[in-house]
């Protein structure tokens, strides 16, 4: 972890951060699917079973998720990522969500995922 003054950033590679905290926010990288062979509601649940476990990191959970932006390689899958998503959600704290189509770095990823969430 590095950190800059009231800045830090987490789980750092050579070209991003995972996550980086400021002023009480977490701002996290895109997630994408530990198993790319899964089909596109297998990846989901692996992308917000990520989500979970770098929010419990740094102690806080999905109900404190304030902005989510999804991206598709193929729009037509968003049935299949929503039915992931609704059976995740916390329907007493829905964020603000916008899902795209867009190609992504990888082929045989479908979905990622990039979060805002507000640290306890």
């Amino acid at each position: 972890m590095s950190k800059n003054a009231d800045i830090s950033r987490h789980l750092e590679e050579e070209r991003l951060a995972g996550v980086v905290v400021h002023n009480g926010l977490a701002y996290l990288a895109g997630q994408v699917a530990d198993d790319a062979s899964l089909d596109t509601e297998g990846q989901t649940i692996d992308i917000l079973r990520q989500i979970d476990a770098l929010l419990a990191s740094l102690g806080t959970d999905k109900s404190r998720i304030l902005s989510v932006q999804i991206f598709l390689t193929d729009i037509g899958e968003i049935g299949a990522m929503n039915r992931a998503w609704d059976a995740w959600l916390d329907t007493a704290n829905k964020p603000a969500r916008a899902t795209v189509e867009a190609k992504l770095a990888v082929p045989e990823w479908r979905v990622e995922m990039t979060a805002i969430a507000a640290l306890k």
